[in-house]
């Protein structure tokens, strides 16, 4: 397994507003608008899981397995081409100072490591910005 951990995020917002809006599923279609255009499409999405499909990769379909309330999300794939875990972590530092950090953990293969590492690396931080930027 291979971890890729995002930079650390500040949120203005307190650790129960934000986990409140992450840990729904539901409130993704209001993150769509901050993806690359044409690489992500077919959204679906409900409070436990959400598919949709990557250019060049396939489709995806994950489910959160885990919610502790104002620290910790994490979602599973259960289809993908290549298993992952998914973490959203959260810590309050003050009322209107939430830290965030995404970890993404999966089991690729040796020779496509180097060919996908620096695009996982990239995209988590991306996400991770996306994320900070919403508002709670």
């Amino acid at each position: 397994m291979t971890d890729f951990v995002s930079d650390i995020q500040k949120i203005p917002y307190s650790a129960d507003r934000v986990f409140a809006k992450l840990s729904d599923l539901n409130n993704l279609e209001k993150v769509q608008s901050l993806l690359p255009e044409g690489k992500i499409r077919n959204f679906t999405f409900d409070t436990d899981s959400c598919s949709f499909q990557v250019d060049s990769f396939g489709d995806i379909s994950v489910r959160v397995v885990e919610r502790e309330p104002n620290k910790t999300i994490k979602l599973v794939s259960e289809k993908s081409p290549m298993p992952f875990t998914f973490w959203i972590q959260l810590q309050e530092i003050a009322t209107d100072d939430t830290r965030i950090k995404l970890t993404f953990k999966a089991d690729i293969p040796f020779m496509f490591k180097a060919m996908v590492s620096k695009p996982l690396k990239e995209g988590i931080n991306k996400v991770a910005e996306a994320l900070a930027q919403l508002p709670y």
